[in-house]
C-alpha cells in the first residue's frame, strides 16, 4: 500500500499511512500495519485488582482512596482536587497501592447516559489504592501506559465496553475478565512512546479550543442571567422611580410593584406519581411516560427527559402536563434542586413524578415570569440555604420553601412585556451558545477519531515531530 497525507480540516495533521497492513480481529478496526502484533488487553496489563473502601479515616491508616468522582473523563486521567482519605491498613493495602503509570479501570456505576468501563492513568507519586469501585491494572514491561490509555479511551469512545456490561438493581457492572479479552493492536515500545506523544500534542490543542468555547458558553449563560435577573427585579424601564421592597436580597423594586409571597399568586400545589417504569423514554406520542427530576434545568422544560410507563400500570390523567405549568423540582443535587421549566405545548402522554412540584398561578403572575425569577441568583441561593439532606447529591426542598418565598410582582401586563423581552434576548444568547455547544461536539468527536486513528495505526507518526519550542517531551519509562 502506497503511502497517503492525511490532514484533519484545520490542516493542522499532516501524517501518512502505513506500508502494508495486515488483517486484525480487534472490534476497532478490521486491520492493523503489518509490523504491529495483536494482543488481548489481559496480555499488556498485570492483572486487574479491586480496590477497597476501608474505614473512617483514624489518623494512623489513612491514605488516599481514588474514588470514580476522582476520573478526570475529559483528560483521562485522575484529579487531586478532592481527594478522600480512609483508613486502610497495611496488610490491606499491600497489593493495592498504585503507582505512576498504572491504569484505573471503573467497574461500577455509569448512568443514564454513561456506561461503566472508563479508565484513567494515575500520575502522581503519592501513596493511594482504589475505591471498591474501582481497580488497577498496572502496564506490563514493553508497554506504555500512555499509549495503553489511549488504547483504552478508543474502546471506551467505540462502545467496545458495552458487550462486558453487566446490569442489576440499577447499577452498571464491568466484567473486567470478559473486557480484557478484548483485542488491540500493539506496535513496538518506541513506536508506542511515539504515539503517545504525537496524540498528548495534537489533543493538548483541541482540548485548549474546547476550553476556549465552554468559557465562552459560561460567559454566555451569565449574561443570559444577568438580562434574566435585572429584567424580573428592577424593570425594563431605567428611569422609573425606586423602592426598597422590603426584602433584604431583593433590595429596590420599581415603585409601583410590590413583593408578597409566592403562595398568594397560585390556584393549585401539586406533587407527581413516581410508579416503576421502563429505563427509557417514549418514541411518541402514543406511548405513556412519567416525566424525570431533570426535565426542568436552568429555566427550561426539557420533555425528552422522562420514563416510559409499563402496559397495565395506569396513567393518571390529573397529573399531566399542560402549557403553562411552572413545574419545580423538589429533590436534586444542590445546584439543581428548586430547577424550575414551563411547557409552551401540552404534553398528554406525560405526566410529573412525586419529585416534581406543579403550580397553576392565578391572574396576578405569569407561570414564565415567575420561572424566570425563581432561576435569578438571589432566589437560588434561598432555595439552596432551604435544601436539606444527608449529602450533596440528594437534597430536597418542600413546599413552604416555595409558597413563602416573596418575589417581586409588577402589573400583568408589564410582566408580559418583560417577559417578550427576556425571550427575545435569550434566543439571542442561545443560538449564540447553542453554536458553540456545536462546536465543543465536534472537536470531542475530532479527538476520539485522532485518537481511534493513531492507535489503530491508520495513521503513522513515526516521524511526527513537536514543533520547536512545544512543551511534548519523549516520555521515558
Amino acid at each position: 500500500m502506497h503511502r497517503q497525507d492525511q490532514t484533519d480540516d484545520r490542516g493542522a495533521v499532516s501524517v501518512k499511512s502505513y506500508h502494508e497492513y495486515k488483517k486484525s480481529n480487534s472490534r476497532l478496526t478490521n486491520k492493523i500495519p503489518k509490523d504491529w502484533r495483536e494482543a488481548s488487553l489481559k496480555r499488556t496489563v498485570d492483572g486487574c485488582i479491586n480496590g477497597i473502601w476501608g474505614s473512617e479515616p483514624d489518623g494512623k491508616y489513612d491514605v488516599a482512596c481514588i474514588r470514580i468522582a476522582d476520573f478526570d473523563r475529559a483528560a483521562n486521567s485522575i484529579s487531586t482536587e478532592k481527594l478522600t482519605f480512609r483508613s486502610v491498613s497495611y496488610s490491606e493495602r499491600a497489593n493495592r497501592l498504585i503507582k505512576r503509570g498504572d491504569l484505573l479501570i471503573e467497574k461500577s456505576g455509569g448512568g443514564d447516559k454513561t456506561l461503566v468501563g472508563a479508565v484513567a492513568i494515575f500520575q502522581h507519586d503519592f501513596d493511594a489504592v482504589t475505591s471498591n469501585f474501582v481497580a488497577k491494572m498496572r502496564p506490563r514491561k514493553g508497554h506504555s501506559p500512555e499509549f495503553l490509555n489511549y488504547c483504552f479511551n478508543a474502546l471506551y469512545s467505540s462502545n467496545v465496553n458495552y458487550c462486558s456490561i453487566k446490569q442489576t438493581t440499577g447499577i452498571q457492572n464491568l466484567d473486567s475478565e470478559a473486557y480484557l479479552q478484548e483485542r488491540i493492536g500493539v506496535p513496538s515500545y518506541p513506536e508506542q512512546q511515539k504515539i503517545a506523544q504525537f496524540l498528548d500534542y495534537e489533543t493538548a490543542k483541541i482540548d485548549a479550543l474546547i476550553y476556549e468555547q465552554k468559557r465562552l458558553i459560561e460567559l454566555l449563560r451569565e449574561k443570559r442571567q444577568a438580562v434574566i435577573s435585572h429584567a424580573v427585579t428592577k424593570g425594563l424601564n431605567p428611569d422609573v422611580p425606586m423602592k426598597d421592597s422590603g426584602v433584604e436580597w431583593i433590595g429596590q423594586i420599581p415603585e409601583h410593584w410590590h413583593t408578597l409571597p409566592i403562595k398568594y399568586v397560585i390556584n393549585s400545589f401539586e406533587q407527581g406519581w413516581s410508579p416503576q417504569c421502563f429505563n427509557e423514554p417514549v418514541s411518541d406520542e402514543s406511548e405513556l411516560g412519567v416525566l424525570k427530576v431533570g426535565c426542568v434545568r436552568h429555566g427550561r422544560f426539557i420533555h425528552e427527559e422522562n420514563k416510559r410507563l409499563p402496559p397495565g400500570l395506569p396513567f393518571k390523567n390529573e397529573l399531566s402536563v399542560r402549557a403553562g405549568d411552572l413545574l419545580i423540582s423538589r429533590a436534586n443535587t444542590r445546584e439543581l434542586v428548586g430547577s424550575v421549566g414551563v411547557p409552551s405545548v401540552n404534553h398528554e402522554n406525560l405526566m410529573i413524578s412525586d419529585k416534581i412540584f406543579r403550580l397553576r398561578l392565578n391572574s396576578q403572575a405569569l407561570p414564565e415570569f415567575l420561572c424566570f425569577f425563581l432561576t435569578t441568583g438571589v432566589a437560588r441561593q434561598q432555595i439552596e440555604l432551604a435544601a436539606t439532606g444527608a449529602s450533596d447529591s440528594m437534597l430536597n426542598i418542600g413546599q413552604s420553601t416555595i409558597k413563602e418565598m416573596p418575589f417581586p410582582c409588577p402589573p400583568m401586563e408589564e410582566q408580559h412585556q418583560i417577559v417578550e423581552k427576556v425571550v427575545k434576548a435569550n434566543w439571542k444568547l442561545l443560538e449564540l451558545a447553542g453554536e458553540a455547544i456545536k462546536l465543543v461536539e465536534k472537536l470531542k468527536e475530532r479527538r476520539s477519531a485522532l485518537i481511534s486513528a493513531a492507535v489503530t495505526g491508520k495513521i503513522d507518526v513515526r516521524d511526527w515531530q513537536p514543533p520547536q519550542g512545544s512543551d511534548t517531551v519523549e516520555k521515558k519509562n
